[in-house]
């Protein structure tokens, strides 16, 4: 499952909501630097924040291995879907 919401805020909670049956929720945002504290929140709920690598950056070491880069997303869906070699 993957939302979408270009400023998280509190709104990410939403997304624990509309898929409280999904195990794991994927969160795509535009949302540079989102605090330690929220984040290691999302991660305790199942939510993996997906974010275009480019801003990265702007997160902390400590979060920079949890985080997923839209192109790893990808990926991780093509390899569920069975569709190796098929992204460019």
């Amino acid at each position: 499952m993957l939302a979408v919401k270009t400023s998280c805020k509190d709104r990410w909670r939403q997304v624990l909501a509309e898929a409280d049956r999904i195990r794991t929720k994927h969160l795509l945002t535009l949302e540079p630097a989102i605090s330690i504290i929220q984040t290691a929140e999302m991660r305790s709920h199942g939510l993996q924040l997906v974010l275009p690598a480019s801003l990265h950056s702007t997160y902390q070491p400590d979060q920079l291995p949890w985080l997923m880069g839209v192109g790893d997303f990808l990926e991780v869906v093509c390899e569920l879907r069975g569709w190796q070699g098929l992204l460019i």
